[in-house]
């Protein structure tokens, strides 16, 4: 459901505050960057600062790095001697994002993998504690079969964008594989035994998993 303008300013009137290191580089992504509403933003970041504190991992993996901005936001919740693998297939990014992470105070807790994250994803430990997935649309079943043996029992997967502008409840057209996707995903995930699911109907929709 669309919220009214002044409905989401009070949401984050009412919400903690993010970081000046996540104003910058929601500034700077605004400024610099191609197609800046893919960063997470303030009420999204909160969530999943939140979540991650509330789980306390030792191992996050992300999926889709953009600029940073949720990885950093991830990070809140590391244990100590916690370690966040995050995995980007942009090169062109690496060095903006890196200038970021390089001011956290999670620096050395934070691995950027520069890659395809089909071919990085069975090279990550196992045990994960956390995942974040907001890559391409069109493999987030192919990225969820590679990873969810990697998740420990109890594991939490967050995946972002699975109501896709509402397309997942629109008549589908046969060229748009973004979609065919989000929908692949859903299904399938609905159905899976090794997990519990519901998604949170926030920004674009965040899909929530338990491994069991």
């Amino acid at each position: 459901m669309k919220l009214k303008p002044e409905i989401e300013e009070y949401i984050l009137h009412h919400t903690s505050p993010e970081s000046d290191l996540l104003k910058e580089i929601n500034r700077e992504t605004q400024a610099k960057i191609l197609m800046p509403r893919m960063l997470s933003g303030h009420l999204q970041g909160r969530i999943l600062s939140m979540i991650s504190k509330m789980i306390q991992p030792k191992t996050i993996l992300e999926i889709g790095t953009y600029t940073g901005y949720s990885a950093l936001c991830l990070a809140e919740g590391l244990r100590t001697g916690g370690v966040l693998h995050t995995i980007e297939l942009n090169d062109e990014l690496e060095n903006f994002i890196l200038q970021f992470f390089n001011k956290s105070s999670y620096k050395n807790q934070i691995n950027l993998h520069i890659g395809d994250a089909l071919k990085i994803i069975p090279q990550m430990p196992d045990e994960i504690d956390l995942v974040f997935i907001d890559a391409d649309k069109r493999v987030y079943l192919d990225y969820y079969q590679l990873l969810i043996d990697k998740v420990r029992s109890g594991g939490i997967i967050l995946a972002d964008n699975v109501l896709w502008g509402e397309k997942v409840i629109e008549p589908i057209k046969d060229n748009d594989e973004y979609t065919k996707g989000i929908l692949a995903f859903n299904n399938f995930v609905h159905n899976d035994p090794r997990v519990e699911n519901l998604i949170l109907p926030i920004r674009d929709g965040i899909m929530m998993l338990r491994k069991i």
